[in-house]
């Protein structure tokens, strides 16, 4: 075995599982299951992964091999939650279902939703609450427990939450509502006051179910109605697995045991549904999300990197995320498609506003001694709560150490409530480190604070935070004294190839692993003393031509295993850091450690590279068809008008000149220019649509509060009045942003006087002076705040449509 410690000058450790050739029997019995492939390297990684015998290889391999677990060995607890939910159904009482807002609580929601529909009046007996991302965060709260009692409910049932919240499920008590906790975090020492609890953390940890997501745990409750009254539902229960799979998939547990056997079954349904038409379709937003990242739905990467983030990056940007439990219940397409593109343009500011936390983060870190540090922890008050867990993830597998990143609130509501500011945030492990008891332990310092091992939220006073920082460090460094790795990324490959080894037949062996996720790692494959022959860049920049959005480096490798090379892929790295010899490629000698994939696209196999160093030796526009067979699209953006080169045999072109601000912005836009060009159209005439609007000289923020002032001002000295559209049009703003705008006014000593004797964007406003004190852009007023806000966010939206792929657009914008 090669030996794989690190360069001086590189910080990662590369490390090499034991190369360990499994016995010929059982290669033969691995062989069984992927006809035409020799097995080897797939007997070799489940043999390294402890399937060792070949009633495990069955279970593990196929499902229909693998006996679940009863509902009924949660004990008690479950048979509790089931008579009490019968009673309520029974009884005509009302019942909340109270959920959270990342992928797996709001799979969780949709679960009990759809199942406990069967048994209760959605809408009348059954409602469902999702809190509020950035006003609520996780967990039952008080002041949505009060909401829920003023409508009647008499019966919570959580999902994916709820297991620490003793003194709101106490309130609930008082106010004369049961609660039934489902939910998969850790723990706290006695049990709380509940109805029932259907938690794993109660089962031994090495119990098959020990690991369930909270919509594992959601569809175990379902299933045990369903056994207790048979008679009553009339869905399959199997028709909410897809859902189940999506949850389990997207969040960070162990795809082990009745894990790994929910995943598979439900990878299989899913598939098998967007294999239909889409108007057969039973769930449209799901079908939805994977047109739109260009997904099939049979790879657990389809809900890793496409739906699952789309979910998650609702709550993180809007806060309340309630919307996606109809986008992955309700069977209205129309309404679906809405709610979907919502969910991508969110997903697509989530990726800005992540990628602007991290390099802000890393600024940070330049400024921090790592080697003396055990725990990261950063705040910053500008930073977006609903990324943090994602940069903390990416911190923390970058530094090699846990991490913890906050965010203050210092609104005047939050100090009269709190009585100092608060700070909340995110925290992501790494190395098997116990984040959760790490910041239990500083429970005294905390203001909330759960989670599981590897992942946990917290909140604490800002002026706490050096305390928290030292007393997380000290201990940390106390339990791991002597273990060098801490603090240095580790990169683990499990299994060593040469480039002749790299195809089809290897993928089909690598694939009899999945669904992989915690517990079970996609395959790492190490390729020694190879080298790198055609490597480009592909850059996407902004609509100026000059920000880097994204980058990724394609190249094809090559080794003395085979005179043909073999494509692969290096996301978010310039060529440059691929080490080559220009003049001899075969000289320039590397180590790599990919992954392989399959490219539907391109319908071949390539590498994914994670990480390569050198071997030190001892010695034009875009065309697309938009959904009507003879309307086409051309990508004009960011052209002057004196420049479009649009081809004459267009004569009828629809030229969509004004940059849109949202989905619904761009579809009045086309609707519209549709609508007069088929009133002119002749016959043979090729109708096309043009996006001919750019990003370029867009106003800032503060430049368009102190133009609505200027022209408020004028206007209330002249008596003039102007038109909404007029305004719009002169400060370069939506509607919704000019309605925000005067409302500030009106805060800032102008009465604002609309005449509605016209449509409404042609109302006429006027406006007076009610106040003496000339209006300034400087004046603290939280309208103002509000307004910059609103109209960043309008530049992001702009920015965005002057970027995103054509194929996005003419997906989305369905005329």
């Amino acid at each position: 075995m090669s030996d794989l410690s690190p360069q001086q000058n590189l910080e990662t450790e590369w490390v090499l599982q034991p190369q360990i050739e499994p016995p010929t029997w059982f290669l033969e019995q691995v062989q069984a299951y992927i006809p035409g492939s020799s097995g080897r390297y797939a007997a070799q990684l489940l043999w390294q992964r402890g399937i060792q015998d070949g009633a495990t290889l069955a279970q593990f391999v196929d499902s229909q091999n693998f006996k679940p677990s009863s509902p009924a060995e949660f004990g008690w607890e479950m048979q509790w939650a089931v008579e009490r939910i019968l009673h309520a159904a029974s009884s005509g009482e009302k019942v909340a279902i109270w959920g959270d807002f990342d992928a797996d609580g709001i799979t969780s929601t949709c679960v009990l939703w759809d199942g406990l529909g069967e048994f209760f009046p959605q809408n009348t007996q059954l409602i469902y609450y999702v809190p509020n991302r950035f006003t609520e965060s996780h967990g039952l709260n008080v002041a949505g427990i009060d909401r829920l009692a003023k409508e009647g409910i008499s019966l919570i049932v959580t999902c994916d939450t709820g297991s620490t919240n003793l003194a709101e499920i106490n309130h609930a008590n008082e106010l004369g509502i049961d609660v039934i906790i489902t939910d998969h975090h850790t723990l706290l020492d006695d049990r709380p006051p509940v109805v029932a609890i259907i938690n794993p953390r109660y089962l031994p940890p090495d119990h098959s179910m020990f690991h369930l997501s909270g919509v594992a745990v959601a569809y175990k409750l379902i299933e045990a109605l369903y056994l207790t009254a048979p008679n009553i539902p009339q869905a399959p229960l199997e028709e909410l697995l897809d859902l189940v799979a999506i949850g389990l998939i997207a969040d960070l547990v162990e795809l082990k045991g009745d894990c790994r056997y929910l995943a598979q079954i439900g990878l299989k349904h899913l598939e098998k549904e967007f294999k239909k038409p889409p108007s057969q379709w039973r769930r449209p937003g799901v079908g939805r999300l994977l047109e739109l990242c260009q997904k099939t739905g049979d790879r657990p990467t389809d809900i890793s990197f496409g739906i699952g983030p789309r979910i998650n990056a609702v709550s993180r940007i809007h806060g309340d995320a309630a919307f996606c439990v109809e986008l992955l219940t309700s069977r209205d397409r129309n309404l679906c498609q809405k709610l979907a593109s919502e969910a991508e343009l969110a997903n697509a500011r989530r990726q800005e506003l992540q990628k602007n936390v991290l390099a802000q983060a890393k600024s940070k870190l330049e400024k921090i001694d790592i080697s003396t540090t055990k725990v990261i922890v950063l705040e910053d008050p500008q930073w977006s709560v609903g990324v943090l867990g994602l940069v903390a993830g990416q911190i923390a597998q970058e530094y090699g150490c846990p991490t913890i990143l906050l965010t203050t609130d210092q609104t005047q509501e939050n100090q009269e409530s709190m009585g100092a500011v608060l700070a909340r945030g995110s925290a992501r492990s790494v190395h098997q480190i116990d984040l959760y008891q790490l910041v239990k332990n500083q429970a005294h310092l905390l203001d909330r604070f759960g989670g599981h091992p590897f992942a946990a939220g917290l909140s604490l006073p800002a002026e706490n935070i050096p305390l928290f920082t030292e007393a997380i460090n000290r201990e940390l460094r106390q339990q791991i004294e002597g273990n060098n790795r801490l603090g240095r990324p580790i990169v683990q490959a499990d299994i060593i190839c040469q480039v002749a080894d790299l195809g089809i037949s290897l993928f089909r062996e690598l694939k009899l692993l999945e669904p992989c996720g915690m517990g079970n790692p996609s395959p790492k494959i190490l390729m020694q003393n190879c080298w790198f022959e055609k490597v480009w860049n592909q850059r996407i920049k902004d609509n100026k031509g000059r920000k880097i959005s994204y980058i990724k480096t394609y190249f094809n490798i090559k080794d003395d295993s085979s005179d043909l090379d073999f494509p692969g892929i290096w996301w978010g790295h310039y060529k440059e850091d691929i080490p080559q010899n220009a003049e001899n490629p075969s000289q320039g000698r590397c180590d790599a450690i990919a992954e392989l994939d399959y490219n539907p696209d391109k319908k071949k196999c390539e590498l994914r590279l994670i990480a390569v160093k050198p071997v030190v030796e001892s010695g034009q526009s875009s065309v697309v068809n938009l959904g009507n067979p003879g309307l086409k699209i051309l990508d004009y953006r960011n052209y002057s008008d004196g420049e479009l080169p649009i081809d004459e045999s267009f004569n009828s072109a629809i030229i969509i000149r004004n940059c849109p601000t949202s989905w619904e912005d761009l579809d009045q836009q086309l609707t519209q220019q549709l609508k007069l060009a088929k009133s002119q159209e002749t016959p043979g005439n090729l109708p096309v649509v043009v996006l001919a609007y750019g990003g370029d000289n867009i106003p800032q923020p503060q430049e368009i509060c102190q133009e609505l002032i200027a022209i408020a001002d004028h206007l209330s000295q002249t008596g003039a009045s102007i038109s909404r559209q007029q305004l719009c049009l002169e400060l370069s703003i939506s509607d919704r942003a000019l309605e925000i705008g005067l409302s500030t006014l009106a805060s800032l000593g102008f009465q604002v006087i609309s005449n509605r004797e016209a449509s409404e964007l042609e109302t006429g406003i006027t406006f007076r002076r009610i106040a003496d004190k000339k209006a300034t852009i400087t004046a603290n007023y939280f309208p103002m705040d509000y307004l910059i806000a609103a109209l960043q966010e309008e530049q992001f939206y702009r920015q965005y449509f002057c970027q995103v792929p054509v194929s996005i657009i003419s997906a989305i914008a369905q005329i």
